[in-house]
């Protein structure tokens, strides 16, 4: 697979341009930094309140943004000439995920540092997240492709932002409830536990089991993307 970073940052400012004209996407970016300013303000301290607002950039901002900005490449048009054009599928994921994931990170931190989160390994949680990232811009891709326009691609993503971002909170009721167990092993939920082990004593396994499954999740949905994204080349 040839990569050309000609043609990967030709795409990246390309997506910059529609990003900047579409307010009604471009504004999802503020949400999880309210989040955040209104736990610091609460006074909130948990992993748990931390790790909420990192969540929601996951789903609301990754995904969403990632999602919209390729339905509106369809809703235009235009992707199916730069499926035709002379840019590898490498070129094309990389470039279409590429803003995002510089979108994602900047927003991260912000509200990292807004809610005032201290993490005692910074460098394995950022790994994590940036993991995390690249599973969410798989998800927001896969919607995309199911969409025809950024009205649809808002409703197609929506089950991510539900399941996704809220995992943490149904293992709460997991007792009650034993099925809601499943959601420990979304990459929210990993992201958590992750989390509240580098807080304390943790060992290897604590840190490998959360990395492993998100790893995992991010192959298998990066795999899919890659398959519907062919697909579409040929229907």
């Amino acid at each position: 697979m040839n990569i050309s970073m000609t043609r990967i940052q030709a795409i990246l400012m390309k997506d910059y341009k529609e990003f900047s004209r579409n307010y009604a996407v471009s504004s999802m970016v503020l949400l999880p930094i309210i989040l955040a300013f209104l736990y610091n303000q609460s006074g909130a301290s948990s992993i748990n309140a931390y790790l909420l607002p990192i969540n929601i950039t996951f789903s609301m901002v990754t995904a969403y943004i990632q999602c919209c900005l390729i339905a509106e490449e369809k809703e235009k048009n235009t992707l199916r000439s730069l499926m035709l054009s002379p840019a590898s599928l490498g070129d094309i994921l990389i470039g279409k995920s590429l803003f995002v994931l510089i979108v994602t990170m900047i927003v991260v931190a912000i509200s990292i540092f807004i809610v005032g989160y201290k993490p005692s390994n910074l460098l394995i949680l950022a790994i994590s997240l940036i993991l995390s990232t690249v599973f969410y811009i798989a998800l927001g891709t896969i919607c995309g492709l199911f969409s025809k326009s950024i009205m649809e691609g808002s409703i197609i993503v929506l089950p991510v932002i539900i399941i996704f971002s809220f995992g943490p909170i149904a293992l709460n009721f997991a007792s009650t409830y034993p099925i809601l167990k499943i959601a420990e092993w979304l990459p929210s939920s990993q992201l958590l536990l992750l989390a509240e082990a580098l807080e304390g004593k943790y060992s290897m396994i604590d840190v490998f089991i959360p990395m492993i499954t998100i790893v995992v999740w991010s192959l298998l949905s990066w795999f899919l993307a890659a398959f519907i994204y062919k697909k579409r080349m040929v229907d």
